[in-house]
């Protein structure tokens, strides 16, 4: 059984979710505080040198970092959760994958520790990196025209990215007000059955 090392909300949530979705067992180990000198990071280090969550140690005991490359080993296993290949749907899942991890993520790796890239002006950090995210999450919006998921009636990875980030910054209200669809579809994933564990183990939902 694969183990998953994360701490609970933090980005390692969004591989702890989709292999629940895609029904793959795990063992989770919490290492809230990696991101300090101390006993976790050291643990961490020992796996992945880079010291990020999620890291993941299979089976076979190697090592899976970064959350798209999760997926895309996920869906090895489970090609249903993406769409049909050769379809324009299958396109703009890549796509919009790519995209999240390339843009919105960095704005979390210099905003959630400002003063490492600009010790002189790190609140002035912050705020621009989260008035750029607020522009990514609206131009993503704008990208979003089927539903109940975001590329139409059956549930994608690309969901449960949707899903978890939501409560991450600008948070909750600010996507209700401002992206409507984003919202909506964390609503739809968060009332799965099969998720509500996972979810509330994360402090997706209360």
């Amino acid at each position: 059984m694969l183990t998953v090392y994360g701490v609970p909300g933090w980005g390692s949530a969004i591989s702890e979710v989709m292999l629940t979705l895609a029904n793959i067992p795990y063992r989770f180990r919490n290492v809230d505080g990696f991101d300090q000198p101390g006993p976790q990071r050291d643990a961490l280090l020992k796996l992945n040198p880079l010291g990020q969550v999620p890291t993941l140690q299979l089976d076979d005991g190697s090592v899976m970092t970064e959350s798209a490359a999760v997926a895309l080993m996920i869906l090895d296993t489970r090609p249903d959760l993406a769409p049909a290949a050769g379809t324009p749907e299958r396109q703009q899942f890549w796509r919009l994958l790519v995209w999240l991890v390339a843009n919105v993520y960095p704005t979390f790796t210099y905003a959630d520790y400002p003063e490492r890239w600009t010790p002189d002006a790190p609140d002035q950090l912050r705020e621009s990196c989260m008035s750029y995210r607020k522009s990514l999450y609206l131009w993503l919006e704008s990208q979003l025209q089927a539903s109940p998921y975001a590329l139409g009636k059956e549930i994608t990875l690309l969901d449960i990215y949707l899903c978890v980030m939501r409560t991450w910054g600008p948070r909750h209200q600010w996507f209700q007000e401002n992206t409507p669809k984003i919202s909506a579809i964390a609503d739809v994933v968060c009332a799965l059955p099969e998720l509500q564990n996972v979810l509330r183990s994360n402090d997706i939902i209360g």
